[in-house]
């Protein structure tokens, strides 16, 4: 009998230091104020432009964004390799944030991975445009760029919400999938 090692991945990292900062915030809510960006206080704070994707609002916010991490991420991954996928990652999450500071409220706090995640979700629907998925409460398998596209469309309707930073995300995930693309690799499924 072969047993398989546990390899703690950059999907792993990312969503371990999502939760742990998430308890933080339990403990010491202090903590969304230094971590989370605020416009108005980038110059006072500069490392919230990183450490806003990792604080997240609720329980349900932070489910949300770190299993679409994982799915997204691990195909991502699979198709363009770890050092892609971070850049992708990371990258859309800046530049979700950049956008959040241009066209959002300067004095509003900007939390969570979503501008990230969102750069994920375009990529794939570059890179993969035949993936299908199933999303609740949808009962049919729809193509995953009407998810990405749709999902954007009906968060940004909802209030206190970022969606600034999902559309610089998902900007950036279109974008950089082009130059991916080039190099994924090809996956048997």
């Amino acid at each position: 009998m072969r047993y398989q090692s546990f390899q703690l991945t950059p999907i792993l990292t990312i969503i371990i230091l999502n939760l742990l900062v998430y308890i933080a915030t339990l403990i010491l809510p202090g903590l969304v104020l230094f971590l989370g960006l605020i416009p108005a206080a980038l110059l006072e704070q500069p490392w919230t432009i990183v450490t806003n994707l990792f604080v997240h609002s609720g329980l349900w916010h932070i489910l949300a964004n770190m299993l679409t991490l994982y799915f997204f991420g691990s195909y991502l991954s699979r198709l363009i390799g770890d050092r892609r996928f971070l850049i992708i990652y990371f990258a859309g999450g800046i530049l979700g944030n950049i956008f959040y500071i241009i066209l959002g409220d300067p004095f509003a706090i900007a939390i969570g991975a979503s501008g990230a995640v969102f750069a994920l979700g375009g990529a794939l629907a570059v890179m993969q445009p035949r993936i299908r998925v199933i999303i609740f409460p949808i009962p049919a398998p729809i193509p995953l760029w009407i998810a990405v596209i749709g999902g954007f469309i009906i968060l940004s309707f909802l209030p206190h919400v970022g969606w600034q930073a999902h559309l610089g995300g998902l900007v950036f995930g279109l974008s950089a999938s082009y130059f991916f693309k080039k190099r994924q690799r090809n996956i048997i499924w």
